[in-house]
């Protein structure tokens, strides 16, 4: 069992999803490709879940999970191990916040003029069954910017899904961190065999 090769595949795999949460943060700031006002773009957008929550502070994690996983490195023991377990604990609370703030975003839908020139949520406080994402016909409403609606639906979908698979890869380091701490970042066969020897 080796402890110390699955840290370092989480930590390889966190550091694209983190990016990828990134950037579609990023890209939510241009509905349609374009430039806007500040008070013209979805307010969710600026508490930056994926740059935050998806990004940074799944970064810091992934870096000492990555450590932890390096045979060679000082922090492939189970000290490294254990640090490993608490920041893991980190990234899942920053995966978890940009799941929460994307989902609040799909659901509270995009800000956006409905003809009259002025900006709202037409799609606010609506009930499941009258849900703008279970009926595309009324994403009409929103005339600027166009396809404002499929824009933020598709992006906070993505920050959604990164979010989740973030936090289920966090919550196993966890659970991988501590067999690392109580046993070890890998037993060999070689060690095996020793350690029933004795």
């Amino acid at each position: 069992m080796c402890t110390g090769k699955c840290a370092k595949c989480t930590g390889d795999l966190l550091f694209p999803l983190g990016l990828l949460a990134i950037v579609a943060n990023i890209l939510l700031f241009f509905p349609n490709g374009e430039v806007w006002r500040t008070e013209e773009i979805t307010e969710n957008i600026w508490y930056f879940p994926g740059v935050v929550g998806g990004g940074i502070l799944v970064f810091l994690p992934a870096s000492v999970i990555r450590a932890a996983g390096l045979e060679r490195s000082c922090c492939a023991n189970r000290w490294g191990m254990m640090l490993s377990m608490l920041m893991s604990v980190l990234g899942a609370a920053g995966a978890l916040y940009c799941m929460i703030i994307s989902a609040v975003g799909l659901q509270d839908g995009p800000l956006c003029d409905t003809g009259d020139g002025n900006f709202i949520y037409p799609f606010l406080n609506r009930t499941t069954e009258e849900s703008y994402l279970f009926n595309q016909t009324i994403w009409i409403e929103c005339e600027r910017p166009q396809n404002v609606v499929m824009w933020n639906v598709v992006l906070f979908s993505i920050q959604l899904s990164i979010g989740t698979v973030e936090a289920v890869l966090l919550l196993a380091q966890v659970v991988n961190g501590l067999i690392g701490c109580l046993c070890g970042t890998c037993m060999n066969k070689n060690q095996v065999v020793e350690q029933v020897g004795h």
